[in-house]
């Protein structure tokens, strides 16, 4: 029990007075002759015991009265909270991630936690309230009731420790106050972290919601598993979290226009192919039905008209390797020796191969590093007579440097698998025996922070550079290095090709670092948008002469085929999707934690909420008992003798 104005019970103390009055009072009594007195004798014993306990009960009855009286004005009550002035908040953080489309046994998880919410949570409380994209600080249900009935599901779902810290910046009173955080999600296990950092100051509520069937197919990925020169090969992979589903309905549509469909037994995984003219646009959808999650049952993608890539060769030795590695399918191949080299066409590259150059002249030198800087690529394969000044002049920009030459014989043994040129579909498996090219001389190569893709069985490199600047150790033709007869020299100088313009892929995922390159020459005031038929967003980009190169991440944010403009002008298109981890219904198990934190009824964590702050006033309790000690008090004045 506790009390309002415990300053008051210090007059308490009083009731000591009358007490100490009447056990030593110093009343005489006077003696009085009379006739009878044995039978007075008698009369005058039984009259001091009837008034002695009468005034023992008037006393005691007059003691509780005051006392009760007192504790009345200090005003007892009983509560959970330490201070009768201790203030309440309470913030809710309310998972709108897609794995609560699951159905519970009231509908939809989300829909249902939001009419729980709304009905449990008094409409003129101030609250704090945030989901995993929108945050509604300092204000009630009732102006939130319309926002929360039309919420919508989020592609990018907060981490505990990201909702936490979010959590704990919207309380505003550090100090004398309650502080509730409820957290009301499905805990999927793909995106919950339980190491919770609790204060001691907060009360975690967690309310875990449950569907009633963990049952989900969902379309996983897709890639191109096969290109010739007139089809192209689309595979489709599937997933199921629930029953074996035979015949599985999947549909292709090109825009609107269903151009395939087929159906798969599935187990757990399954995929599909579908075979279409190669060279041909596609805003392409693939769909299956599902009665359980829908994000999931679609997945858009891609294929643009096929851009070229201009590459540019500058030669002092054979470049018949180089043509047929760059291909007029994929690259404009432009080649020309030293003497005939057309500086005006170097702004219009995306890659430019220095190949065996005796020396880089200054003005080359001043053309290439304001080309890289525009976003160009290069390759240098130095000749076996260079000048190393020249070469190290351009080369020191980039934290590379040639060193001496040396013409002992050395063998290619090591492959950099994590390096952006092979980490990508290039090698099955990490091989570690296989016939080793050679070089017959070779200069040493110092680098500084630059990884090394290829290295020589010293150790030292043979291929280094990363993002725009590739420099080999020595010269590739045929009197060097048996190197352009080797399985590597495709994948490699195919892929620094392919780099040095990034043209879309099929699809992106949403919340994940993307990056593509639209080629084309903008104007200074110029911005390229996404668009579709919804929304226009305006993304991050980088204009250089011959590309602008485009950055997303959480935008956009809902999935579908979009059109990359200038202005009324389309240049091509990209189709976003949502990331599948939603998809796999597998829950964390709370049952580790204390009870106490764990609830899986909204209902229940808003009633304790409101236990634990209530006041239970206890004053009128005690006005009462005053009222009947006082009528206890005149029944013993009229009635006892």
């Amino acid at each position: 029990m506790q009390f309002k104005h415990p300053e008051i019970l210090y007059a308490l103390f009083l009731l000591l007075i009358p007490l100490i009055v009447h056990l030593f009072q110093l009343r005489k009594f006077k003696k009085e002759a009379f006739t009878n007195v044995a039978f007075l004798k008698k009369a005058t014993l039984q009259t001091r015991k009837s008034s002695e306990i009468k005034r023992w009960l008037i006393l005691i009855t007059r003691l509780l009265l005051f006392a009760a009286i007192i504790l009345a004005f200090a005003q007892p009550y009983f509560s959970k909270t330490k201070s009768l002035n201790a203030k309440s908040e309470t913030v809710i953080y309310l998972d709108n991630s897609f794995s609560m489309q699951a159905k519970g046994g009231q509908g939809e998880l989300l829909k249902r936690a939001v009419q729980d919410v709304i009905a449990n949570v008094p409409e003129d409380e101030t609250i704090s309230l945030f989901t995993n994209d929108v945050t509604y600080k300092n204000t009630t249900v009732k102006a939130l009731k319309n926002d929360l009935l039309q919420l919508q599901y989020s592609a990018i779902p907060l981490s505990a420790e990201a909702a936490l810290l979010k959590g704990n910046t919207l309380f505003k009173s550090p100090e004398n106050t309650v502080k509730n955080m409820v957290f009301i999600s499905d805990f999927q296990e793909a995106k919950i972290n339980l190491d919770l950092p609790i204060d001691s100051l907060t009360n975690l509520h967690l309310v875990k919601l449950k569907p009633v069937n963990t049952d989900n197919i969902a379309i996983d990925s897709m890639y191109i598993s096969n290109s010739n020169a007139t089809t192209l090969e689309l595979t489709v992979s599937l997933k199921n979290s629930g029953q074996f589903v035979k015949d599985l309905p999947v549909s292709l549509y090109d825009n609107t226009r269903l151009i395939a469909k087929t159906s798969v037994d599935l187990d757990q995984k399954a995929q599909t192919t579908f075979s279409l003219p190669k060279d041909i646009t596609i805003h392409g959808r693939v769909i299956i039905n599902d009665s359980s999650l829908q994000f999931d049952n679609i997945l858009f993608f891609n294929i643009n008209d096929t851009e070229k890539i201009n590459v540019l060769a500058i030669n002092q030795a054979n470049d018949a390797f180089l043509k047929r590695i760059y291909s007029s399918e994929e690259f404009n191949y432009l080649t020309t020796g030293m003497s005939q080299l057309d500086y005006n066409v170097i702004s219009d590259q995306q890659l430019i191969i220095l190949n065996e150059l005796e020396q880089i002249p200054a003005s080359l030198m001043l053309s290439l590093n304001a080309f890289v800087k525009e976003g160009g690529s290069i390759i240098i394969i130095p000749s076996n007579t260079i000048n190393p000044a020249s070469y190290n002049t351009l080369l020191v920009n980039y934290n590379l440097e040639l060193g001496n030459y040396s013409a002992s014989e050395k063998k290619i043994t090591s492959i950099n698998f994590s390096h952006p040129l092979y980490h990508d579909g290039v090698f099955e498996k990490q091989v570690s025996n296989f016939q080793y090219p050679k070089v017959n001389s070779h200069y040493t190569i110092h680098s500084n922070k630059v990884s090394s893709a290829l290295k020589f069985e010293n150790g030292s490199a043979f291929l280094c550079g990363d993002q725009n600047v590739y420099v080999f150790a020595s010269a590739l033709n045929d009197d060097n290095s048996n190197f352009k007869s080797s399985p590597l020299i495709v994948p490699t100088l195919y892929n620094i090709g392919r780099f040095s313009l990034n043209l879309p892929n099929l699809y992106y995922t949403i919340g994940q670092s993307n990056s593509f390159d639209i080629s084309t020459n903008l104007q200074q005031d110029d911005i390229l948008s996404l668009r579709n038929d919804q929304i226009s967003i305006i993304p991050r980009q980088q204009q250089f002469n011959s590309k602008v190169v485009i950055k997303t991440q959480e935008t956009p944010a809902i999935a579908g085929t979009y059109a990359v403009t200038n202005k009324d002008q389309t240049l091509a298109a990209v189709s976003y999707n949502y990331n599948r981890k939603e998809s796999d219904l597998i829950y964390n198990d709370l049952s580790h934690l204390d009870p106490k934190l764990v609830s899986d009824s909204v209902i229940d964590v808003f009633n304790t909420i409101k236990s634990d702050v209530k006041i239970n006033a206890l004053w009128k309790w005690f006005v009462i008992f005053a009222l009947l000690l006082l009528i206890i008090e005149m029944l013993i004045l009229k009635y006892f003798k």
